[in-house]
């Protein structure tokens, strides 16, 4: 975690009242670039379809551009690109695929809202935290039913839930 974004995680541990009103100066060119690195290289493009190495041939040019465009409130962000996958029965999933600009964007944002409220998450949370996954989810609650007196187990699946959902 850069120094900058230590302080603001610092600032939400001591004070859980704390207020965070202007964040925008932390998505700067280096936090465009730390979420650039981030990016699967070989990752579908979005509906320009500029991909990884496309962008990276002129790297610092497009990142200056990128940070002037969100820090003049000239961004925004693209149409997803819908593309459907094959699920197991024989059924296709949706899936969207965004610019990869905006990929940038949204994990630059997602470091900086990572830094205030990962200080609120408990111990037995694991959706979309960095250095968490579903594995680990899985093997928290195998101990857990393993090493404890459980009375009940829920388990919930709202088949394609997300595919009717505006």
């Amino acid at each position: 975690m850069p120094s900058h974004l230590a302080r603001v995680n610092a600032a939400a541990r001591s004070a859980v009242q704390t207020r965070f009103t202007a964040l925008l100066h932390h998505i700067d060119i280096e936090a465009l670039e730390r979420a650039f690195r981030r990016q699967k290289r070989q990752a579908s493009a979005g509906v320009d379809g500029i991909t990884v190495s496309d962008y990276e041939q002129n790297l610092e040019t497009n990142l200056r551009d990128l940070c002037s465009r969100v820090h003049t409130g000239r961004y925004r962000p693209q149409p997803v690109r819908r593309v459907y996958i094959p699920k197991a029965d024989g059924g296709r999933r949706p899936l969207g695929v965004p610019t990869l600009e905006d990929k940038i964007v949204q994990s630059a944002v997602a470091e900086v809202l990572s830094a205030i409220y990962e200080v609120d998450f408990l111990g037995f949370s694991y959706g979309f935290r960095p250095g968490r996954n579903p594995h680990q989810a899985l093997a928290s609650l195998h101990t857990a039913i393993m090493s404890q007196r459980v009375n009940w187990v829920l388990d919930a699946d709202i088949r394609s839930f997300l595919d009717a959902v505006s």
